[in-house]
């Protein structure tokens, strides 16, 4: 019988993890050294992308990768002093550059994100914040067909998993969003999508709703688990010990040394993404829209228009870098010409990314240690469903849900020291 869970880490995944519990009955402790939604669930491009199972390490991504990393205009950057320590995270990330493993990864995926919108009015409708969640279109924008042909391989995945898009061109590609410039002659059109106009504050808002139907927060940081006889018994805290006889790991990327004390080596590397907020903005699109230039999702929130992508690898401490951002903007200004903003505002934030692209979720052997984490850019997406997997673990209410390719233990055990 469940008496009391700790969920470590108060962004999507984790909020949704600790209100699932509650509605269950379940005492719930959720703790994150930052308030509610302030990480990398603030920062993201705000779509639900039930589309988004296929994992960036596609066929050919071996052979393409050193013209990405050396072209200046490809939204893919490396700060080149922090590839020693980033090559062993590398190689197993690119050994899955192959159509099996894409194709098994997308899975896995499609489980997590298919439903997004769906799983998102189920976490918060109840609650009375419904109006969070916006219905919409997904527009991907090419510069012409060709360049939407030359991703026929990814519009195949995506159809297999139930998504097939609406092509538009030509004079009605201005007539369907009159914001793009004229570099944009081809429109690739999604239904059953949806945004967030503001991620943190979602996420605030279904932690405030946590609280008030009972659950506790705890600002602090997490240092060590107690184990008794192999399973959870409290997790020590700078706020001091908490017993409890479950916990939930939810932090991300910061959630590689937590596993390591668990004896657990996660191969996850920061996949640093950057955005930009052209706050008060006119002149931009009325719905979420990739553009395929810059590899970057422009999406209408209530601070003005977020442009967010990039993948960056330089780790976690570096500073932010002032080419992807200056990469967005040339980007944006392009495709969206009449675009115009009273200020703008930069933001650098941390994907957690594990070396096979699948995030982890379930228990670490019988230790009731749940692992929710490593989402790459699909966590805002993935969060609701996956809190509810995780809850039902917890609980007892197993779902129809193939857990087998998120197992937390698949890396193999942390070296001894």
């Amino acid at each position: 019988m469940t008496r009391h869970v700790v969920v470590i880490g108060a962004g999507i995944v984790g909020v949704s993890t600790a209100l699932w519990l509650r509605r269950d009955g379940v005492e719930v402790t959720l703790i994150d050294r930052a308030a509610p939604g302030k990480g990398t669930s603030h920062g993201n491009a705000g779509v639900l992308a039930a589309c988004a199972m296929v994992p960036v390490t596609g066929p050919g991504m071996v052979r393409k990768a050193p013209g990405m990393l050396l072209n200046p205009e490809f939204p893919l950057f490396l700060r080149w002093p922090y590839l020693p320590r980033l090559l062993p995270w590398l190689r197993t990330y690119l050994s899955h550059a192959n159509d099996p493993a894409t194709r098994r990864i997308a899975q896995g995926l499609t489980q997590i994100v298919g439903d997004s919108v769906d799983q998102h009015k189920a976490l918060c409708t109840e609650l009375g914040l419904g109006d969070w969640v916006t219905e919409s279109e997904y527009c991907f924008a090419y510069r012409d067909r060709s360049v939407f042909e030359a991703e026929s391989y990814v519009w195949e995945l995506r159809a297999e998993a139930g998504f097939t898009p609406r092509v538009i061109e030509g004079a009605a590609v201005r007539e369907y969003e009159p914001a793009l410039g004229p570099d944009v002659t081809c429109l690739a059109v999604l239904q059953d999508h949806g945004f967030i106009r503001d991620p943190g504050g979602y996420v605030a808002a279904l932690a405030e709703a946590f609280i008030q139907g009972g659950g506790t927060y705890l600002q602090a940081e997490v240092k060590d688990f107690e184990l008794s006889g192999g399973s959870i018994s409290a997790v020590e805290t700078t706020a001091g010990r908490i017993e409890c006889d479950s916990a939930v790991l939810a932090t991300g990327v910061w959630s590689k040394p937590l596993m390591r004390k668990l004896g657990i080596n996660v191969p996850l590397e920061s996949e640093r993404g950057y955005h930009v907020v052209f706050e008060d903005a006119t002149g931009g699109p009325s719905r979420p829209t990739m553009v395929a230039s810059g590899k970057f999702v422009a999406t209408p929130m209530a601070q003005g228009l977020r442009c967010a992508g990039i993948v960056e690898f330089g780790g976690l401490d570096a500073g932010p870098s002032k080419a992807p951002l200056a990469l967005l903007r040339r980007h944006a200004k392009k495709a969206f010409p009449n675009l115009k903003a009273a200020n703008e505002i930069e933001w650098l934030g941390h994907r957690p990314a594990p070396s096979d692209s699948l995030p982890l979720i379930g228990e670490i052997g019988q230790s009731r240690v749940f692992c929710a984490f490593g989402h790459h850019h699909i966590g805002l997406t993935g969060g609701p469903k996956t809190g509810r997997l995780v809850a039902g673990l917890i609980t007892g209410q197993h779902s129809n849900t193939d857990l087998t390719p998120y197992q937390p233990q698949r890396f193999g055990a942390a070296p001894t020291t």
